[in-house]
């Protein structure tokens, strides 16, 4: 339960209340390649049941695609019926940049560099992948991701090797360990496994020197500062494990990994926080709604092109300060934005955010325009409405430039008066005549706060 409170014209979270925890349960596999649609409906209805609560009574949430599982041939169909059935929800796949910026935040990192001024590493240790984020003064400036987890392998309850993911063949070979579905592995081939991955995952951190074989595993680039992290939260499912809150197996090499990791940050002097979440801190808590009125100083062409609903905002990373305003730099971060939040379909709405500083003159106003036209120039070639959401009252003014002056010819939305952060996601409703506003609502994913 979140109660908000209103300050100005926002509404921000002044209480949440835990109401309930679901049971944690393995992604149920049907094949090797297809998520098992039918048990985990099963599971989610039995959920609810055990919660107390109906789907109707549920206002808002978030349902999050992440890791190996989202690479399912059905990952995505699964996703969609299940954001239709409840309804409200925000819906999306998170790829491997998404995914650690989701980390970052739900296991509390970003939030310790912001209150303590450390350089804060997230380490998000799971089943086929490892995220790794960096985090300095309550944002994230670099991250990667190591195509590696505790369940590369799985085993019965024989130890017979029943499943091998793709990424567990590199790691083998590195250990000079053979696998063949139906063999029983020897615990010394299990600890070498968990071995690599350690020595694998620490390189990629930064903390010791990489090896030749480490950019095979990487899945996106490498971190470029070789600056030490002050503290490391290591989250995910063998974080229970190094944190202690957790000791039964299953079938995999996570608690063998965890001792790895736990060994690796002894010898190397690093400080192992625990984090806000750990299994769960991809399960991001709820997704707020927070109603807005963008007023009269806003530009909407066509007024068919509302309503829109999910759309993601993007925040650039350029300066408005200055008086003179670089177009060519507005288009580099506009660009570098979306690459790093893995936005590729260009037909996709996405809503480009920004705080708005100094005089609306023709100079300045066309230099931007210009900068996100270049920027957003696939988008635009492939026919998206063009979202420009300001937190000023300019958004009727550029609006107007874009399509007077820039030749825009797409469906333009630019709105003002609203503040939208990073991974906030907004709805933007019908025209109201009356006023010549339209309502906004803000879902912001919720993270915990951490207890330091």
């Amino acid at each position: 339960r979140i109660t908000m409170q209103r300050v100005g014209t926002r509404y921000f979270v002044a209480d949440r209340t835990l109401l309930f925890e679901s049971a944690l349960r393995l992604t149920p596999y049907a094949s090797g390649t297809t998520i098992d649609a039918a048990a985990l409906g099963e599971f989610i209805e039995a959920q609810y049941a055990a919660a107390g609560l109906d789907e109707t009574e549920i206002d808002t949430g978030a349902l999050i695609l992440t890791g190996v599982a989202a690479e399912r041939d059905n990952a995505r169909t699964i996703g969609e019926t299940l954001a239709v059935g409840a309804g409200k929800l925000v819906a999306l796949s998170a790829g491997d940049a998404l995914e650690s910026t989701l980390i970052a935040h739900g296991s509390g990192a970003v939030e310790l560099s912001r209150s303590t001024g450390q350089r804060v590493m997230a380490v998000d240790v799971g089943g086929g992948t490892a995220k790794i984020a960096v985090c300095e003064n309550g944002a994230v400036v670099e991250r990667t991701v190591v195509d590696a987890g505790a369940r590369i392998v799985q085993l019965d309850d024989e130890g017979h090797l029943v499943a091998i993911e793709r990424s567990a063949h590199r790691i083998a070979a590195e250990s000079s360990t053979a696998l063949v579905e139906g063999v029983t592995l020897a615990e010394s081939d299990l600890d070498a496994l968990a071995e690599t991955i350690a020595d694998r995952l620490f390189e990629a951190m930064g903390v010791c020197p990489a090896s030749e074989g480490l950019y095979s595993h990487l899945r996106l680039p490498p971190l470029t500062s070789t600056a030490a992290p002050d503290v490391v939260l290591f989250s995910g499912g063998v974080a229970e494990y190094l944190h202690g809150r957790e000791s039964q197996a299953f079938g995999d090499l996570g608690p063998r990994l965890a001792a790895a990791l736990r060994e690796r940050c002894d010898r190397f002097g690093i400080v192992a926080a625990p984090p806000v979440h750990g299994i769960r801190a991809t399960v991001l808590g709820a997704s707020q709604y927070t109603v807005q009125l963008s007023g009269s100083t806003i530009f909407i062409s066509p007024d068919d092109v509302l309503p829109l609903r999910n759309v993601m905002s993007v925040r650039p990373r350029f300066s408005l300060v200055d008086e003179t305003i670089d177009a060519e730099q507005v288009a580099t971060a506009v660009r570098n934005q979306l690459a790093g939040l893995e936005i590729d379909d260009p037909a996709l709405p996405i809503a480009l955010c920004f705080s708005w500083h100094g005089s609306a003159s023709f100079a300045r106003l066309d230099a931007l325009c210009a900068g996100i036209a270049e920027g957003l120039s696939n988008r635009i070639a492939a026919g998206a409405p063009l979202i420009v959401v300001t937190d000023s009252d300019v958004g009727g003014l550029i609006g107007i430039h874009c399509r007077e002056e820039r030749g825009l010819n797409n469906a333009i939305v630019s709105i003002d008066g609203v503040e939208l952060g990073e991974l906030d996601f907004i709805d933007i409703g019908r025209l109201i005549p009356s006023s010549g506003a339209v309502p906004v609502v803000i879902k912001s994913l919720q993270f915990g706060a951490l207890n330091v």
